[in-house]
């Protein structure tokens, strides 16, 4: 395929872990333990957190774009996260069983395109925003919470 799934580098997040839950209250950010499956789902795994599990609930800039998108949100990192490395073309389950909204970007960071499909319709949806040679790329965003979930990059 003509896309690679690109999750949240772990190295952003490992210093918060060790921290105590009132220096995470500082910087804004919570420890919470899992009580559902689905529910907590980890940028840098690209997995679901399982049941009894720690993560940690900050908010994340995840379009660093000098446009009007620019953009930050809730995520999710679980805090035994191990660095998510997916073949390309390959979609993680964790989007696949979500309905996502996908949006297209330039390299200015201004939007394209944008739609909402079931995670099991994305590699169509990936092909279509890719065969716009102003797309430079994507944003996956879970279309319920509206949660930013990972980018996807031509390859």
């Amino acid at each position: 395929m003509n896309f690679q799934i690109v999750p949240l580098p772990l190295k952003d997040f490992t210093a918060l872990f060790g921290l105590s839950d009132n220096d995470l209250a500082k910087r804004e950010a919570c420890r919470l333990i899992v009580d559902a499956n689905p529910g907590f789902p980890c940028r840098v795994s690209l997995e679901e957190a399982e049941i009894g599990e720690s993560v940690i609930l900050l908010n994340y800039m995840h379009q660093p774009t000098a446009s009007p998108y620019r953009a930050t949100g809730a995520i999710f990192v679980r805090e035994k996260a191990i660095q998510a490395t997916l073949a390309p073309g390959e979609i993680p389950e964790v989007a696949r069983r979500r309905t996502m909204s996908v949006r297209a970007y330039d390299s200015g960071g201004m939007m394209k395109n944008a739609s909402v499909v079931e995670g099991g319709m994305l590699e169509g949806i990936i092909a279509d925003f890719f065969a716009d040679e102003r797309v430079d790329y994507l944003h996956l965003h879970n279309a319920g919470a509206g949660c930013y979930s990972c980018r996807v990059e031509r390859v």
